[in-house]
């Protein structure tokens, strides 16, 4: 048995990445800045979506890894609600309970059989 790394909570992110950011006298990027890494980001995210998915790379570009261009909104998105002031975790919670709720009945959901449930 190998020790695994504790999960990564919101709490967790928001305080490493502040930990980053507040080791430099810039501090945070304006909003307006914030806005345009992640206008980049997302652009990045789906470049790695169309390399994956038929679109042939330029010659010498990299097909892209979406893990790691995920990570990266992700980044920013961080930076962004603690430059804030705001919760991700708070907000998460919030955005899935207004899912959950708004959309319970709205997608066709999967038919559990005696078959399926005796696979787990």
């Amino acid at each position: 048995m190998t020790d695994a790394a504790p999960a990564l909570t919101f709490e967790a992110a928001r305080a490493r990445v502040d930990a980053y950011i507040s080791q430099f006298k810039e501090g945070y990027f304006p909003p307006l800045l914030m806005l345009a890494r992640l206008t980049e980001e997302t652009g990045e995210i789906a470049r790695v979506i169309a390399h994956q998915n038929g679109k042939t790379p330029k010659p010498g570009e990299d097909v892209g890894d979406l893990e790691l261009e995920l990570a990266d909104l992700l980044f920013v998105m961080i930076c962004m609600a603690n430059e804030r002031g705001l919760s991700l975790e708070r907000g998460f919670e919030r955005m899935m309970t207004k899912v959950e709720t708004r959309d319970a009945e709205r997608w066709t959901r999967k038919v559990e059989t005696a078959e399926s449930n005796s696979a787990t």
